[in-house]
This record gives structure tokens, sequence and C-alpha cells, in this order.
């Protein structure tokens, strides 16, 4: 993913190499970064979530976010990794690992599967890093429309949206021979393909779902902030694999990619406490712990091509922008997204992905920073996923019904959905 600014266009697939051709310490930071952005969903986004949402809801909310890591992982590897990951047009990618195929394994000859994306690890591991990152953006998508989906509309809803909307979006932006990486777009872990994607996406899902039962009339009271900034730590530790591993080596840009995400996390926290202090002369646990989530999301898709300074400055900016999107903005839009998805991934990633054509440094990254190119990049992405996510929501609304009924509202949706709780 990062280096897609400098790759050539895109040649053979794939192809079997000798476990001598293998560089043995970038495998073991791939796999290791891969472990940590999975824990960015699980246990990271689960907690964070569902410290937010209310009691009645808090199951339900784990369960959405668990099932659709599950849901995820079948569809990528049966489909979506071959036709995201494997070169074929502008548009979508190959048909060669369909049904669990590619991925092969001759260890009696020595050999293995490499991708043209990264041929000096095995290909599983690069399958498998890239399948974390679409699990964590269905994920996010959860936030938006909690406390009123059914569950079993959300597991559907969550193989269709992979298929048909992230696994497109990977391709036009990090594929070589996709459409927006030949214009140029860069995007070094997500800015558009996770972050603005799932934010358009959260948007979409909320406006088709309508509000909740007696929002903006009752206190919705979090069941527990405590979860929610162990959620948010989670996220910021294992932001360490979504950036420095997708420098998929043990180089100087996977450090460096790793610095400017922690000062961008910083910055963005303090950032959005400004924001609060300005405004109402306090500062939140929940507004810290939004504003690191915030600069994490727009430092994204610059950490490889900026220094430290542009990675704070990107994090401080993008805590202000978000706070304004997650009150201000989200007022006037009048949307009941539930916690926040498009303020702040959607508009994190938009500022980030903006910001990454301004700030990108040549003598890091060797590629060109072109504004031009990143507006395309993220007009086209949150289109296309908002569309797309409105399409799907009617289908699934035709097929299985994707809103609970008022009195399943409200009696909860652990109860009325799992026949579970929370227990005193």
């Amino acid at each position: 993913m990062a280096l897609l600014a400098l790759l050539p266009a895109a040649g053979q697939a794939q192809q079997m190499v000798g476990f001598a051709a293998i560089d043995k310490a970038d495998t073991v930071w791939v796999l290791v970064a891969t472990a940590l952005v999975l824990l960015m969903t699980l246990p990271g986004v689960a907690l964070f979530y569902a410290g937010m949402v209310r009691r009645k809801n808090v199951l339900n909310t784990l369960a959405a976010v668990l099932g659709a890591a599950c849901v995820v992982s079948v569809v990528w590897f049966a489909v979506g990794y071959s036709l995201a990951f494997t070169p074929s047009s502008r548009w979508i990618g190959g048909l060669e690992r369909l049904w669990f195929g590619g991925l092969d394994y001759q260890l009696a000859q020595q050999q293995l599967a490499v991708s043209h994306m990264a041929p000096h690890i095995p290909e599983a591991a690069y399958a498998l890093f890239q399948l974390t990152f679409a699990i964590i953006t269905a994920a996010l998508i959860v936030g938006a429309l909690v406390e009123r989906m059914r569950f079993a509309a959300l597991m559907l809803f969550m193989a269709l949206w992979t298929l048909l909307v992230y696994v497109p979006v990977a391709h036009w932006v990090w594929e070589p021979g996709g459409w927006l990486a030949r214009m140029g777009a860069l995007d070094f872990a997500g800015g558009a393909v996770v972050h603005v994607n799932a934010g358009a996406a959260g948007l979409a899902c909320a406006c088709y779902l309508g509000k909740r039962t007696g929002y903006g009339r009752e206190a919705f009271q979090p069941y527990n902030l405590g979860w929610t900034m162990l959620g948010a730590c989670l996220l910021w530790v294992g932001w360490f694999g979504f950036n420095g591993g997708s420098a998929l080596a043990a180089d100087g840009r996977a450090a460096l990619a790793m610095v400017v995400t922690h000062l961008a996390a910083a910055g963005g926290a303090l950032g959005w406490a400004l924001g609060e202090w300005l405004l109402h002369r306090r500062m939140s646990v929940l507004g810290l712990c939004s504003g690191l989530v915030a600069g994490l999301v727009a430092v994204t898709p610059a950490a490889g091509f900026v220094d430290m300074g542009a990675g704070l400055l990107i994090g401080a900016i993008a805590g202000l922008v978000c706070y304004w999107g997650a009150t201000g903005f989200k007022r006037w839009l009048g949307a009941d997204d539930s916690l926040d998805v498009f303020g702040v991934h959607g508009i994190g990633g938009i500022v980030g992905s903006l910001l990454t054509g301004v700030l990108v440094s040549g003598t890091i990254s060797g590629a060109s920073g072109n504004l031009l190119a990143q507006s395309v990049a993220v007009v086209a992405v949150a289109a296309f996923s908002f569309a797309a996510t409105c399409v799907l929501m009617w289908l699934t609304d035709r097929l299985v019904g994707v809103r609970v009924d008022a009195q399943a509202e409200q009696q909860g949706l652990d109860i009325s959905e799992h026949r579970e709780h929370v227990g005193a």
C-alpha cells in the first residue's frame, strides 16, 4: 500500500518463489502488524463503541463488531482478496484467487506464492494483513447504526458491503492498476479506502434507518466511558500496526510512520480538547478519546509521506475540525449518526487525505503531492460509498428488514435480538 506511488504498473499478479526469496524480518513485522490491526477491531472498536451506547444495547454492539469480523473474513478469502488485489482492469481485480484459491504452498518443494504487491513476503501474510483493514472498515460502520438495526440484517449487509463497496474502492486506490492509483492519489494506509469509505457508508446507514426513538428529546446515557477510553487506547496501540505495517517492511519508513502516527494522536486529542475548552471551558474524557482517534484517522493517508512536524499538524487540525464535525455539523445534517462515524472518520479521512496532497515530502517518500488527485479520490470514494450503501441498505431491507420494531428498540437489542443482557 505505502509503495504504490513508487511502483510501476501492475504486472504478473502472482508467482511462486523459493524460501530464500522471502525476507524473514519483513515477514515477521507484517505478521505482528496484522495482529495489531486486528487488535484495533477486536477488542478496540468493540469496547470503544460499547462504552458509548446505552446499557440495554451493549451486548448487541459487541456482537455487531464481532459478527462483522467473522463475515468479512469469509467473504475476503472467498472472493474479496482476488477482486481487490489482482490486476485486471482499472475498476476491479481478476479472478485468480476466487473461493480460497491462489495462496499456494508447495512446502515439499520449498516454494510459496507471493503477490506482485509484496514479492518479499508470503502472499498469505499479505492477504491476511489486508483482511484486517477490510474488517475494521466494516466494523467502523457499526457505530452509525447501533441501537436500531436487526442483527441478521446487519450480517447480510456487511457481506454485501464488503464485496460491492470496500473491494472496488481498495482496488481503485491500492492496486497499482486502479484508476485512482494511476491518477496519483496517495493513501498510505487507508484515509480514503478505510475512513472516508466507512464515514460515507455510516452516514448513508444513519439516513436510511432514521433516528432512534427519543433522539434529541431524551438523554442517552453512555454505559461505561471507561470502556470507551480503553478501546481508544487499544486503537492507539493497534494503529502502529495499521500505519507502520503499511510500509510492508521492517525499515526506516515503518519507524517514521509510527512516530508520525503517535504525534498525530497526541495532536488530535489536544486539538479536540482545545475546541471543548474554547466553547465550554471544560475538557472531557470522551473528547480526548474522540480527538486522539480523529488524529489517527487523519494521519493515516499521510503517515509514510510526511515528517513528524506535519504529522502533529495534521492531528491537531483534525482534532479541531472533527470536534466541529461531531457537534455543529452533525446538528446541521440532522442525521442520527449514533457514535459520530462520519463526524470523526469521514471528516477526519477527508482532512487527512487533502492535507497529504499539501504536506507530502519528496525527500521522505520520493512522491509528489497532488491536491487535485487527492480531491478526486475523496469525492469519488465518498459519493460511491454513500450511493452504493443506500442501495445495499434498500436491498437488505427488502430481503430481511433492517430496523427493529418500536417495542424491541424500547426493550433494548440485547434482549430483543440475543435474549441476553449485561449483568449487574
